[in-house]
This record gives structure tokens, sequence and C-alpha cells, in this order.
């Protein structure tokens, strides 16, 4: 038996950090410390997720009973949508503000998925690298909200509220089309149909027109600013090196 004699070449710190890296992402302590991890997380977004949906389903709930009542008689006045729009708004904004909850977990869960699960699953440990494990850490001591309150009000306009919105300004128009004292042969005939007691028309047609006017703003601007949860299929998939 022969022995070859090889000489060892000191290591740098990118190739110590390297192996670092490879011994510590199939060591299996830390994967299922990770595994854990990843479970708690997904376990914390799904409770939010289902907040946002109970929510959601009080504003569908709400506006049915309204718009139930509003025509089940004709004494019942079309202002009674006014408060329907109220009840939706502030439903509205209680969801944002759980939604932006369920955002930043999202977040940590997704950053799991990209840098962790995925270079397991391709057995490719150069894979989706970098400092995600120091900005997951950072997210762990100090935790913040990834979006603005603006943005999390426009999401859940684009994705349920806007349709809730129409269907109440629908049946707001429609009730006062069936149940009007008075003849609407012409635009002035409608905006006198918008009085009620002593609430003037031009109040009316104000809470009206502000209404449909914000939320097709806030809906388009927010779609304009971001791509929300999931993008389109093959968007940027080339940025992806599988």
């Amino acid at each position: 038996m022969t022995s070859v004699a090889t000489e060892k070449k000191p290591r740098g710190p990118t190739e110590e950090a390297t192996v670092s890296l490879q011994r510590s992402l199939y060591d299996p302590g830390y994967v299922n410390a990770m595994s854990h991890f990843y479970r708690g997380e997904m376990g914390r977004i799904m409770v939010w997720r289902q907040r946002l949906d109970m929510t959601t389903n009080w504003a569908i709930t709400s506006s049915t009973a309204i718009i139930t009542i509003a025509f089940s008689t004709r004494q019942v006045p079309h202002i009674i949508f006014f408060f329907n729009l109220a009840i939706v708004w502030v439903l509205l904004w209680i969801e944002a503000r759980r939604y932006r909850f369920y955002d930043a977990f999202r977040a940590r869960v997704r950053m799991l998925e990209a840098h962790f699960l995925v270079p397991m699953v391709m057995e490719n440990r150069d894979l989706l690298q970098g400092e995600w494990k120091k900005l997951v850490c950072e997210d762990l001591i100090l935790p913040c909200f990834k979006i603005s309150k603006l943005e999390a009000v426009g999401r859940r306009l684009k994705r349920n509220y806007i349709f809730i919105f129409i269907l109440i300004i629908v049946a707001w128009i429609t009730k006062i089309f069936l149940h009007a004292e008075h003849a609407m042969d012409s635009v002035g005939g409608f905006y006198r149909s918008l009085r009620v007691g002593t609430i003037p028309s031009w109040l009316v047609a104000f809470i009206f027109v502000g209404t449909l006017i914000t939320v097709i703003t806030i809906t388009i601007y927010v779609s304009k600013k971001t791509s929300g949860e999931i993008s389109e299929f093959g968007t940027h998939r080339s940025l992806w090196r599988i």
C-alpha cells in the first residue's frame, strides 16, 4: 500500500462559511427546530386567516340583512343604506388591521419556504441563500408590519369589499327608483328623490358619490403599487434559478 501526501490548504472565510452553512442545513437538530418553527408560523397565519374571513362574513351578513329590510316595505327610507356603508367601512378597517398582522407572519412563512424548504427539496445548498436567517432573527426580535394601513385597506377592497360596496350602491339606486315619492323622469327628479326628511339631497349625493370615488381610487392606487399575495402565473419566473 502506498500513501500519497496531500497538501492541506487553509480555508478562507468564504469557504468556511459555506461549509458551516452546508453542515447546518442538513443537521438533524437544525432541521427539526426549523420544521417546528415553520409549523408554528403556519398555525399562526391560519388563525389570522380565519379572523379575516370572519369580518368579511359579518360585512356580507349585515349587508344582506339591511338590503332585505330596505326592500321589504315602502315605508323604509333609502337612507338605511348609509348605515350599511358605515358598518362596512368599520368592518373594512378592522379587517385591514387584522390583515397587517396576517401579512407580517405570512412574510416569515414565505421566507422559510423560499430559503429553507426549496434548497431542501432541490438538494441544492447554494439555492436562494443570502442573509435570510439574519432577517428572520431581526423580525423575531423586533416584529414589524410589512405594509401600510392604506395598502392593507386597498388589498381587502380589491379582494372582497369592492364587490360589497358595489352591491350596496346598486341596491341604494334600485330602492330610490322603486319607492320614490316623486316621478323621476329626469336627473333633477332623481336628485330630489335623494332627500329624506330633513336630510338634504346634496348631503345624500355627497355620501353616495364620495363613497364610490373613494373605493375606486383606493383600489386602483393599491393595484398599481402592489401585486398582492400571489402574482400571476409566470411573473418573474426567470428570477428563480430552478
